[in-house]
């Protein structure tokens, strides 16, 4: 049987998402759906998403839904996203981290070394632990997980030193979303956290404000950060999760049969979102190899080592922000998870 190379494969692709889309008409709803992300999806876990969630919409609705993106940050930041889609100026919107700045119940998914996969971490999401958490953020926030999504294991970079283990941490400044989960896990491993909003980043790392960062392998490919940053540490200290959001009141307005596509759509596009970022994070470790990164895989030791450093004290600090069985259900799930497998 004959191979595809990868750009056949990309174009066929391609030929099957644009064959599903529906030809532009009249609409009896219209759901404008905004991201962060780069529009282009065979590069874009959110694009990606996004993309088949409208087509699938519009195609099994025969039209009379039509989903309209807005990707790229066109909308504004994710906090401005999370706050239209609560006051119903926004349909949907698909965002990571700050979802816990409206619900901190979401932040326990950002516990650290948590999640030794993505199949666990599918399992747990997909499963009763994800609908539980959905339902109590739908309770505080108004807002409705309809799936969730991936933006991939976290990992971190730095110009100065090979980091193995926590001890190799000591004394560099890492750039941290503005994130308190965050500050805590980094200082806990005895680094220096600094805060600083996204599209500063580039620029502290070129000026040496800061040593390094963390971030997916993707979203550090994708940003040049190999320019910028000489040693990659494969640690997958977070699990990043996309929420795929809808506004309840209008939600709840529709059809018995239009909620269920939507949930139906949302899932599939969460499927399709997670593949693409585990194909460009795979492929992303090599190509940072290729720039000339020095990439460390530590030992299954010094995981432990790092596990043991920075989550007590994560899950200290998480303890007194929220109620700390959804820190004991999380534990819970992901052994069952991982035991079922």
């Amino acid at each position: 049987m004959k191979l595809l190379s990868k750009s056949a494969l990309l174009g066929a692709a391609s030929l099957a998402v644009a064959a599903f889309a529906m030809p532009a008409q009249a609409a009896d709803i219209t759901l404008n759906f905004a991201h962060v992300d780069p529009a282009e999806w065979q590069t874009s876990k959110k694009g990606a998403a996004s993309q088949v969630f409208k087509n699938i919409v519009e195609a099994e609705s025969a039209g009379r839904i039509a989903v309209e993106l807005f990707p790229a940050g066109s909308l504004g930041g994710e906090t401005d996203l999370l706050q239209n889609t609560q006051d119903g100026t926004l349909a949907m919107s698909m965002v990571s981290g700050p979802f816990s700045q409206l619900c901190p119940e979401a932040a326990v998914l950002d516990v650290p070394y948590m999640f030794p996969s993505a199949n666990v971490a599918w399992k747990v999401l997909d499963g009763e632990f994800g609908d539980e958490l959905a339902a109590l953020c739908l309770e505080k926030t108004g807002l409705r997980t309809l799936a969730y999504g991936e933006t991939g294991f976290r990992n971190f970079t730095n110009s100065k030193r090979p980091v193995a283990e926590p001890k190799d941490m000591q004394g560099l400044k890492i750039r941290v979303m503005t994130v308190p989960l965050y500050v805590e896990m980094v200082k806990a491993l005895g680094g220096e956290p600094t805060p600083i909003p996204w599209p500063e980043v580039p620029t502290a790392l070129t000026t040496g404000t800061v040593d390094g960062q963390e971030n997916p392998i993707s979203v550090i490919y994708a940003n040049k950060f190999y320019e910028m940053q000489k040693y990659l540490t494969l640690d997958r200290h977070v699990y990043g999760t996309d929420f795929i959001l809808i506004n309840n009141d209008l939600y709840e307005g529709m059809s018995e049969g239009d909620q269920a596509l939507l949930r139906r759509a949302a899932g599939i596009a969460a499927t399709v979102g997670r593949a693409i970022q585990q194909f460009n994070s795979a492929e992303g470790v090599a190509k940072l190899a290729e720039a000339g990164m020095e990439v460390t895989t530590p030992t299954a030791d010094q995981l432990k080592a790092f596990r043991d450093t920075a989550q007590p004290a994560v899950v200290e600090w998480l303890s007194g922000q929220i109620d700390a069985s959804w820190i004991d259900k999380l534990k819970t799930a992901v052994s069952d998870a991982e035991s079922s497998m």
